[in-house]
């Protein structure tokens, strides 16, 4: 058996600060901290073999889209490093507020996923996983009004995924999360 590697106090101080930033904040229509989707993507992460800076991204992949746009992403940089704040960039769908519209914005991030690095895949394929997940949980919980939650609502939703999975297949982001993906995609189905 091989010793982990363990993470530095690096990963802490990017734990605390996405803790701060997204604080008071929650999924979406839920009494549930943001937090804790921050965390299980960088749970993901860490579980599929990500480095540090992977890892830090992940808890705080979506810090420019909600949090602050340029100027967030510019902290990050600053305290993270360049590696850090280029897999968050690639995981961003917009920087500006109000967001564009929904359907462009969800295309132009799909055809992006075309030149992204590794570790945006990984960090990006996380997340959706994890959005893609509690989505069941809460279908299964509370019926077909949850898409009513969403912009795209369902068939919007599950389109966005759907494209997501595929281009995570195509270009090789790692094979047990787009599986498990896939996987919450088919029971998302079902259910719907």
């Amino acid at each position: 058996m091989t010793t982990p590697t363990a993470w530095t106090s690096r990963f802490e101080e990017a734990l605390v600060f996405a803790a701060r930033l997204h604080r008071g904040q929650t999924r979406k229509a839920t009494d549930i901290p943001y937090v804790t989707h921050l965390l299980a993507v960088a749970a993901f992460v860490g579980e599929a073999g990500g480095t540090e800076d992977e890892a830090i991204a992940a808890l705080l992949h979506d810090a420019v889209e909600d949090q602050g746009g340029q100027s967030t992403l510019d902290a990050i940089r600053a305290r993270f490093g360049d590696t850090v704040a280029d897999i968050v960039w690639g995981c961003s769908d917009t920087d500006v507020t109000p967001k564009p519209p929904w359907r462009a914005r969800k295309e132009a991030y799909i055809a992006h996923l075309e030149h992204a690095s590794p570790s945006v895949l990984l960090v990006s394929c996380a997340d959706k996983l994890h959005n893609a997940r509690s989505l069941v949980t809460d279908v299964r919980a509370h019926g077909p009004t949850v898409w009513d939650r969403f912009t795209g609502g369902r068939d919007g939703s599950l389109w966005n995924l759907e494209a997501l999975a595929a281009a995570y297949d195509r270009l090789g982001a790692p094979r047990r999360l787009v599986d498990d993906l896939h996987r919450a995609l088919e029971e998302l189905r079902a259910l719907s």
